[in-house]
Parts: C-alpha cells; structure tokens; sequence
C-alpha cells in the first residue's frame, strides 16, 4: 500500500466524486484548517451534533442496545463541549472510497492540543457516506468546536489490486448514511 499524495486525491475527487464537495486548496487564513493538503485532505465539521443525554436513567451504555432518544439533535455554528463530555458530529464532505483504497481520519493537531480527540474507524474501500465522528473532550476545560471548519484529516492508503469484497458488497450497516449515525448492532440470530 502507498499513501496518495495531493495530485491523485485531486484526480479522484474531480473525475470521480470522491470527495463532495472538494476544496481543492487548503484554506487557513483565520480557521482551523480544511480542504486539500499534501498527503491527504482535511474535512470540516457540520453544523449538526448528537448530544448524549444527562438525564437518561441509563446506568451503562450498550453499543448494542442504545436507547431511542439517548441522543439530543442539535444544530449551531458552534458548540461548547464540556470537560469530559463527548458528542456525535459529522463531516461536510460525502465520501466515495475506491475499492483498493482504505483511509484513515485523525483529528486536527489545534483541538488534539486543547484535548479533544476525533475518533472514526478506517473508511473501508466501497464505503460512502457522510463520516460520523466522536469527539471528546479529555480535557479541564470546555472546548469550542467550529462548524464548517477543519476537524480531521483523511488519508488515503491505495493498494497494488482490489479487494475481493468491499464495504459495499458486504453491505456494511453505516453503508451511504446521510445523517449523523448513532451505532447499529444488527440481531445476530
């Protein structure tokens, strides 16, 4: 696998849809940072959040069975996230994974530094969507999160042949999702 530079990330969101809608510069002056850069491309956040609920009677949380309205739907061009809180958040852009392409999404150095993590799963090749992220706050301090600008970076790793199945043709449960996904544990019986 090789990691692609910004001229074939270029390539692929022009002719292929790949990444929508794509900044094909990187865009600094006065925000945290998004659009492309030069071995990946940073994507922004959207101005919609799903916080957990601090009322709910839930004593432990299962990823298999969370609660209908755990979540609050909300939407700001900012958000305060409180010390030891974290909240459901998506991206600007819809991606389009190629099938021998897998990326990996890392938070922005400028909230890592204020102690909030940015946490998604690889985008697995035939994966489309609007990526979901977790953020949270580790830190003592509230944070600000902005929305429509940068909060992780993409990078794309491509492989000398295609994958037998992809994300796609095994029908991946977060598969084109177009709203912010809570998790979706299907009955295994």
């Amino acid at each position: 696998m090789t990691i692609k530079p910004d001229r074939w990330i270029r390539q692929m969101a022009e002719e292929r849809g790949m990444i929508e809608p794509f900044v094909p510069t990187l865009v600094q002056e006065g925000v945290i940072s998004y659009g492309l850069s030069s071995y990946g491309y940073d994507v922004r956040l959207a101005d919609e959040w799903k916080i957990p609920s601090t009322t709910a009677s839930v004593t432990v949380l299962n990823p298999k069975e969370v609660p209908l309205g755990y979540f609050t739907h909300s939407r700001a061009a900012a958000l305060d996230l409180l010390p030891g809180a974290y909240v459901l958040g998506r991206t600007v852009e819809y991606l389009r994974i190629p099938r021998d392409v897998l990326t990996l999404c890392t938070g922005k150095s400028s909230y890592a530094r204020c102690g909030v993590l940015v946490n998604v799963t690889p985008f697995e090749p035939g994966w489309e969507g609007y990526p979901t992220l977790c953020i949270a706050n580790l830190g003592t301090q509230s944070v600000r999160l902005f929305a429509g600008e940068g909060i992780a970076q993409v990078l794309f790793f491509q492989s000398d042949e295609p994958c037998d199945v992809t994300y796609a043709a095994r029908a991946g449960r977060y598969q084109a999702q177009q709203d912010i996904t809570p998790t979706r544990i299907r009955d295994q019986r």
